[in-house]
């Protein structure tokens, strides 16, 4: 979240750079009322103590009248401070609520526009490949082939969900593991996390309340289910001051994910592309307070995730996100779309962000830099691979005319062949 006093102190920047250029609504003259009449309430009950004190150390030296009046007068007092306490309580409570509703301030170099269509091209890397018969999409080629069930899943698990069979899930295996080797190699520390979160962790990563509609809840506990590794793997240090020397902290999650998808209902909604599970290996930067080394990380997250994609010859591009597509956690995103011929277009399948303060307020992260003073860390994620999108690029740049599907070469020897194998009805 956004430091209170700075927004009290920068309203306007606030109201433009978090709201206007988001197009997104919050109540901000309700949130800067409160937050006058809370500090207000505060100080009243706090000199209120104050006097309640001073009036009770005059007690053991009166006598008479003048001692009955000074304790009538402190239950007086203390009978006054009670209620202004019940009022700061539900004046915090409803501050709080709209406090967490304020996005992140938009970077400057955000692109200007509110839809998809307004994002920026960074880069496009990679040849299309080309064709000499009509491609297909990858859930007919799958389902020829007898590697993906998605109407007995159904059955057993409602829409959007699948069996994934034989090389199918071989190949999906073998891509999530070349990922997770690439990223520990370049010094990431690999972590299984908890897929049931409590409350703390998704509000503190910023997952709630706004966001609660794609989520899934557990109904006997405090606990969700993680939409992405980004939640508990950021939380780890959540309340924590942590040694400015050991910074930055380069963390790899791999997990299964989970997303309602509520609100797209009739979009990529047939085959694998938008699903309630998935597979993904997530990276992690903790880091010091600085804007520009946030930057480099920045790139480095995004680098990493692009190698992987260049190893397997997939088209890409890279989209700078324009303030209405951006997240509200997120300064600055970078999605990365990969060719998807069957669609013939670009599908995302890569989201890279920067959150300098934002998230590490709202979770209490902090370590100790020069002069020892606790300073707020800045965050950093972005996805190295996700199946099963990748999957859906795979299949569909590597189909031949005959049905078939290649390996990428890459993927080769842990496969132990070229071409994915067919199950037989």
């Amino acid at each position: 979240m956004l430091d209170l006093r700075f927004i009290r102190e920068n309203a306007d920047e606030v109201r433009r750079r978090s709201l206007t250029d988001r197009g997104v609504a919050v109540d901000l003259d309700r949130l800067l009322e409160l937050d006058r009449e809370v500090l207000e309430l505060r100080q009243a009950r706090d000199e209120a103590r104050a006097e309640q004190k001073r009036t009770a150390k005059t007690v053991p030296s009166l006598s008479g009248d003048a001692k009955q009046e000074a304790i009538r007068r402190g239950k007086e007092i203390g009978q006054s401070i009670k209620p202004m306490g019940e009022r700061l309580s539900g004046l915090e409570a409803e501050l709080r609520e709209l406090h967490l509703q304020v996005p992140n301030l938009l970077d400057p170099d955000v692109p200007a526009g509110l839809t998809e269509a307004d994002n920026a091209l960074v880069r496009a890397v990679g040849d299309k490949p080309t064709f000499d018969f009509k491609p297909k999409e990858h859930i007919d080629l799958a389902n020829d082939l007898g590697l993906v069930d998605m109407k007995r899943a159904a059955r057993v698990a409602g829409s959007r969900t699948y069996f994934l069979r034989g090389d199918l899930l071989m190949l999906e295996m073998a891509v999530l593991r070349y990922a997770l080797d690439l990223v520990i190699a370049r010094g990431y520390i690999p972590h299984a996390p908890p897929l049931i979160v409590n409350h703390d962790a998704m509000e503190g990563t910023g997952y709630l309340p706004i966001g609660a509609d794609q989520a899934y809840q557990c109904t006997r506990e405090d606990g969700w289910l993680i939409g992405t590794s980004e939640v508990p793997i950021t939380s780890i240090h959540a309340g924590e001051i942590l040694d400015g020397k050991k910074l930055p902290l380069r963390y790899a999650g791999y997990s299964p994910c989970f997303r309602r998808e509520a609100g797209a209902a009739g979009k990529d909604t047939r085959g694998l592309y938008r699903v309630h599970q998935f597979m993904k290996v997530e990276q992690v930067i903790i880091g010091p307070n600085d804007p520009a080394i946030s930057r480099e990380f920045h790139e480095e997250i995004l680098t990493n995730a692009e190698d992987v994609l260049k190893a397997l010859q997939l088209p890409y591009r890279v989209m700078a996100l324009c303030g209405g597509d951006i997240g509200r956690s997120a300064a600055f995103t970078y999605d990365i779309e990969t060719w998807m011929p069957g669609r013939g277009s670009y599908g995302e399948t890569h989201s890279a962000s920067r959150y300098y303060e934002y998230q590490a307020r709202r979770l209490g992260m902090r370590y100790r830099g020069e002069g020892n003073k606790a300073t707020l860390c800045h965050t950093l994620n972005n996805t190295v691979i996700a199946s099963p999108r990748v999957l859906v690029a795979i299949l569909e740049n590597y189909q031949l005319a005959d049905g078939s599907v290649r390996v990428p070469e890459v993927l080769v020897p842990a496969m132990g062949k070229d071409r994915l194998e067919p199950i037989a009805p």
